[in-house]
């Protein structure tokens, strides 16, 4: 597995699914060899169900869910113990982030750089 693309989410009910699309959007037109970790940090709303069907349709996509809120670091490592990827890609789930400068940090990734920000 070349690429993980973790994503920590709570209380993200209105984003998961565009996230998701616009993200699946950008790496399948950049690369074949990725997964998604999305990890639900105890919302309390639908994100978490909204996480299952999306895993449901997409078998590269792994939903890993915490009981309680743990804070974004703590979801951060729940996801990075579930990554199979050389690469680790980190997104927040509130869409503040930008799916298209994906590909960016990748070029520099394979232009040897160890770690891309």
């Amino acid at each position: 597995m070349k690429y993980s693309v973790v994503v920590p989410f709570y209380n993200e009910q209105e984003s998961v699914i565009q996230l998701y699309r616009d993200v699946k959007d950008v790496m399948e037109a950049t690369c074949d060899d990725f997964e998604f970790i999305f990890v639900d940090d105890g919302s309390k709303d639908d994100t978490f169900s909204l996480l299952g069907k999306v895993a449901d349709n997409d078998d590269r996509v792994t939903v890993v869910h915490l009981q309680r809120n743990y804070g974004k670091t703590e979801a951060l490592v729940a996801g990075f113990d579930h990554a199979n990827g050389d690469y680790i890609i980190v997104m927040d789930g509130d869409l503040q982030h930008n799916p298209n400068e994906i590909p960016l940090f990748m070029q520099k990734l394979e232009e040897g750089y160890d770690v891309v920000c």
